[in-house]
């Protein structure tokens, strides 16, 4: 995929008993759909995962990375990372690159002893969520995110809330649509859910 595909929405959830990542599938190359099947969540350990937004190139890069960074921690330390761990280690790897930045804005979430969510931008900045927007269509999504989440809510709850979200984005924002992709990750192990635009006008 080259390196111009941008344009998203995606979306960070913390839930009592897990996170929800969720994202649409359109990539844009200005206002030309490059791709209508693009991943933008992306596992970097069972326990862990990322969305991306931005550039497609460095985004790939950075997930190459994170898989290897923590993959070499559990072999050497034969326990996996934690969440807040590798969100200070990408926070790090960002930071040392910003004179000639990755142009990306991630969210890092998962599952160790809590459910756990992480804003990263191209700085190196990393920020705690409760629930977070990202990308072109993220000004319409909080609106929907606002009215809708509480700290209540179980992972199922904000599965619905954030199909929701992404959808009222998708109606207004040229730069995302095509369909939704949602992982939900708890203690129990994770759940990766892929819904079609027919699928969604079902729901």
């Amino acid at each position: 995929m080259e390196e111009g595909r941008k344009g998203t929405t995606t979306i960070g959830l913390i839930s009592k008993d897990g996170v929800v990542l969720a994202t649409e599938k359109r990539a844009t190359m200005g206002y030309l759909v490059a791709n209508k099947e693009t991943k933008k969540v992306f596992k970097i350990q069972d326990h862990i995962w990322i969305t991306t937004a931005g550039s497609v190139a460095d985004a790939q890069k950075i997930v190459r990375i994170m898989k290897v960074q923590t993959n070499l921690y559990q072999i050497e330390r034969e326990v996996p990372m934690k969440v807040s761990a590798a969100a200070t280690l990408l926070s790090n790897i960002l930071n040392e690159n910003r004179i000639f930045p990755y142009y990306v804005q991630l969210l890092m979430g998962g599952y160790d002893d809590e459910p756990r969510l992480f804003s990263l931008d191209a700085l190196g900045s990393v920020l705690p969520e409760k629930y977070v927007a990202t990308g072109s269509g993220s000004p319409i999504a909080y609106g929907v995110l606002e009215e809708g989440y509480k700290t209540t809510n179980t992972a199922s709850d904000n599965k619905k809330l954030a199909i929701k979200a992404l959808k009222a984005a998708m109606e207004r924002d040229v730069m995302s649509g095509n369909g939704i992709n949602v992982v939900t990750i708890k203690k129990s192990g994770y759940e990766e859910t892929s819904y079609t635009r027919k699928d969604l006008e079902k729901i």
